[in-house]
């Protein structure tokens, strides 16, 4: 197995949006805003080579929105999704898999094409690829509640079934052989998590869930967050887990850490060493 980090780009957010009750005079130390209040955070996607297989987790925002649409988010950074997978050696036709996390636009953007200059037809982007969710989370996306349905757009994921390349991850587990999934409920319904076993590693895709170095402590918790109890409760037990056992934790969100490391302190489990993924592996 190989692990490849890819950054599908940059986009800015509301950090009080992003942190929830925090208070801006200390998430603003970790993550400073900029006028407008905006923080700045990666869409950082992972490739995932297992055997004859090239798995890509998440594929950010894609670029079939109009500008109006994405004047709200302020796109920036020279990365693509596409020059990333590159970078690593590889195209978008060599991927077998696409696992979404979620549904979220940030996250599963770039799933869904233009096929003409006219935008008249919209395609799968990776044309070989099986596209991997769950059930209970499709439902949720595709019967959004008021309060999520503008993350959830249909251009993004309708065509994914109406392509024939959707399938169904119904349960926690094994997914491939050193694929494992943990599910979870806070910041949507049935949001997946892959724990990836690498070279004696665990490597955890903390997607929403956990989506910078910021928001280690078990209060902060993103004002998006669909159940914010839940993502306390979710949060704790794994990151538990994720310090007794040595887990090295990967970062969708965190422009300027891929991944990072943790121990347990008298305030809870914290960032032990951050950084690239490869100096944890």
């Amino acid at each position: 197995m190989n692990i490849y980090p890819v950054n599908s780009g940059n986009f800015k957010l509301d950090g009080g949006a992003m942190f929830g009750v925090v208070p801006k005079t200390i998430w603003n130390r970790t993550n400073p805003a900029d006028e407008n209040n905006m923080c700045s955070w990666a869409m950082r996607c992972l490739l995932v080579e297992s055997g004859n297989r090239l798995i890509l987790i998440d594929n950010g925002i894609g670029d079939k929105q109009d500008a109006k649409f994405f004047s709200y988010y302020f796109l920036h950074g020279d990365d693509t999704l596409e020059k990333s997978v590159n970078k690593a050696g590889f195209s978008f036709d060599d991927i077998t898999d696409v696992f979404l996390t979620h549904l979220h636009f940030d996250h599963c953007g770039g799933s869904i094409k233009y096929e003409d200059t006219e935008r008249t037809k919209l395609v799968p982007t990776f044309k070989n690829a099986t596209y991997w969710s769950n059930s209970q989370h499709w439902k949720w996306a595709t019967e959004p509640n008021p309060r999520e349905k503008a993350s959830f757009i249909k251009e993004n994921i309708l065509p994914i079934e109406q392509s024939g390349q959707l399938k169904f991850i119904e349960k926690e587990g094994e997914f491939l052989p050193g694929f494992d999934l943990k599910f979870v409920y806070g910041h949507t319904d049935a949001m997946m998590l892959p724990l990836i076993t690498y070279k004696n590693r665990k490597v955890l895709f903390a997607a929403d869930l956990i989506p910078s170095v910021g928001h280690l402590p078990i209060p902060y918790v993103m004002g998006y967050d669909v159940r914010p109890l839940e993502t306390l409760k979710e949060k704790e037990r794994l990151l538990n887990q994720a310090a007794q056992e040595d887990w090295i934790l990967f970062f969708e969100h965190d422009s300027a850490n891929e991944a990072c490391i943790l121990e347990t302190t008298e305030k809870g489990v914290r960032k032990k060493e951050s950084g690239n993924l490869s100096n944890f592996i």
